[in-house]
């Protein structure tokens, strides 16, 4: 974890969020997946999963929650979450740390957040997809409780694939009041 949490705050990207949120992504992804994908791929990802339009639409929708993780005023992780298509699912979409700062806890603050907008949908189980090569993110996952429910591998467009291992948890739904 952190060594202090106390300058930490979660709190929902605003529009005015749009362009740091895809500076941080286009930074992580660039540090982190050259490894795992071509830089084509990263790309052709980045261009679809970050375009403003996109990004802006999911934030004013019903859906979709996406929240940054600020420290000390300066936003160094964020993640997005949306109902699943299956009843009582959510799905955490993306979930991305600064580079630099991965290992402190910041990660597992934003799926226990994510947890809680679940519960508080009615969502009994949260999903998630992940590169079967990303190692480092399947065991942050695993050490989050989630645990690997089975491998796709599909078609994005441009020639390109992903190759992912659908990862899940049961979470415990809200008390009845």
């Amino acid at each position: 974890m952190a060594d202090s949490m106390n300058d930490v705050q979660i709190l929902p990207v605003l529009e005015s969020d749009i362009d740091a949120l895809i500076a941080l992504a286009r930074d992580i992804w660039y540090r982190h997946y050259p490894d795992i994908i071509s830089v084509e791929q990263i790309e052709y990802m980045l261009d679809q999963r970050y375009h403003p339009d996109a990004i802006r639409a999911q934030i004013s929708g019903a859906r979709a929650w996406w929240e940054k993780l600020m420290v000390s005023g300066r936003m160094v992780a964020f993640s997005s979450c949306e109902l699943s298509e299956r009843p009582g699912e959510m799905k955490l979409d993306k979930l991305y740390v600064s580079y630099d700062l991965r290992g402190h806890g910041y990660g597992s603050l934003l799926i226990r957040n994510v947890e809680a907008r679940a519960r508080a949908a009615g969502c009994t189980r949260l999903c998630l997809q992940v590169n079967r090569n990303n190692r480092s993110a399947i065991s942050a996952y695993r050490r989050n409780g989630f645990s690997i429910a089975q491998a796709v591998k599909f078609d994005i467009g441009n020639g390109f694939y992903m190759d992912d291992y659908v990862m899940a948890k049961d979470i415990a739904p809200e008390p009845n009041p």
